[in-house]
């Protein structure tokens, strides 16, 4: 039976036409796998959970027609627990993507899954270079700091300004010796000089005899490369210590705002420290701060803003591509630029790396504090090709 010209001009228009936009299971579920915990709590934890949660409402609650979903666990900063909770929710939990990530042990155990099962991470919260480096994926992303970009930041500045010995007190697992090593490329490039370093366990009670260590050596800077509360108890320790009585500077090579915050200005002042996002900075990011504070009772961090950043850009990448497909999805993470509150005309590398611009920061004296949460002196901007290890030059096989 012959179809008429009209028919046949029908299903033919209709075959030309593109497919439906669509997602595969008729939702999309994002895991926030963190510490809620443990030492790195009040860095990421629940706040950012919240933020991704902020993300998914500002967004709409539904990405092509389908309802968006927030889960959340903690990892207790251990890839082997990561892994498994990874495993089940990909496996069993119809999530399509992780994100935050703290720890660079369990974000290259998790991104190492992830590339195996073709699932999308956004590593929000952890800072190892090997993420975009040599254990890139083509699913993978980095979308705030890394160790280099702290490197650049705090380590280069105060080289700059003098401080050309340094001492490390070093987080005994992969982010600590990648801070540290990066850190020691720009220091020792510049012509400063290492004295030594030590390294603590993670989550660490007495510093006392790795600050004496660090204390004698006679450098002009102790380095503290570790994170959340173990940044925070070395200060505290430092200070009763008389170190930077005696003539010494800390530089926190990765502190945040929420640290600062639970130490007080009176111990963290002076401090020196690069952030990828502050909260007062102009109106679009006090604004934004202001609705996140309406809802936690705390200023975001620069995780905190960058996990909103990644879950919302996620989710313009699934309507960019009129898909949840992961290939599709991921082409458009490395095809779109990123322009908000926590990225200004940034861009991802072909490695995966968001490429934006960080900031050096200075913590303020008591005295100089006017208000709530105003903690910090931008003393610099780093431009995002500065901070940034180039895509070609970062090792990962995708960008060669």
């Amino acid at each position: 039976m012959k179809l008429s010209a009209t028919v046949a001009a029908v299903l033919f228009a209709a075959s030309a036409l593109p497919a439906a936009a669509q997602v595969s299971d008729g939702k999309v579920k994002i895991g926030i796998l963190n510490d809620q915990s443990g030492v790195y709590a009040d860095f990421g934890g629940k706040w950012s959970v919240e933020a991704a949660k902020m993300a998914v409402e500002d967004f709409g609650g539904k990405v092509l027609d389908a309802p968006v979903e927030i889960v959340s666990a903690d990892h207790q900063n251990k890839p082997d627990i990561a892994s498994n909770i990874a495993r089940q929710w990909y496996d069993t939990g119809q999530v399509d993507s992780i994100m935050e990530l703290t720890t660079s042990s369990v974000a290259l155990a998790v991104q190492g899954l992830s590339k195996e099962k073709k699932k999308i991470d956004i590593v929000t919260g952890a800072a190892t270079t090997e993420l975009t480096g040599k254990q890139c994926s083509p699913y993978g992303f980095h979308w705030v700091y890394d160790t280099n970009a702290l490197a650049v930041g705090t380590g280069g500045a105060l080289v700059k300004q003098g401080g050309d010995t340094w001492f490390f007190l070093t987080a005994d697992y992969a982010f600590g010796y990648s801070l540290e090593a990066q850190v020691t490329k720009f220091v020792t490039g510049q012509g400063g000089s290492v004295k030594g370093s030590v390294r603590h366990p993670l989550s660490n009670a007495d510093y006392s005899s790795f600050l004496l260590q660090a204390q004698s050596s006679g450098a002009k800077v102790i380095g503290l490369a570790n994170a959340g509360l173990d940044t925070a108890n070395a200060i505290k320790q430092a200070s009763e210590f008389g170190i930077v009585e005696g003539g010494q500077r800390l530089a926190a090579l990765l502190f945040t705002l929420s640290e600062v915050h639970g130490l007080g200005l009176q111990a963290a002042q002076g401090l020196s420290l690069t952030e990828g996002f502050y909260w007062d900075r102009d109106d679009e990011s006090r604004a934004f701060s202001q609705r996140f504070f309406d809802r936690t009772k705390r200023m975001p961090n620069m995780v905190h803003a960058g996990t909103y950043s990644a879950v919302t850009q996620y989710l313009k990448a699934i309507k960019a591509a009129g898909s949840d497909d992961t290939e599709k999805v991921a082409a458009k993470l490395h095809e779109m630029k990123v322009d908000d509150v926590f990225g200004r005309g940034a861009s991802v590398g072909e490695n995966g790396r968001l490429i934006y611009d960080m900031y050096l920061m200075e913590v303020k004296k008591p005295e100089e504090s006017t208000k709530p949460w105003d903690y910090y002196k931008v003393v610099a901007t780093v431009p995002g090709d500065q901070a940034y290890i180039k895509p070609s030059e970062s090792g990962c096989p995708l960008a060669q």
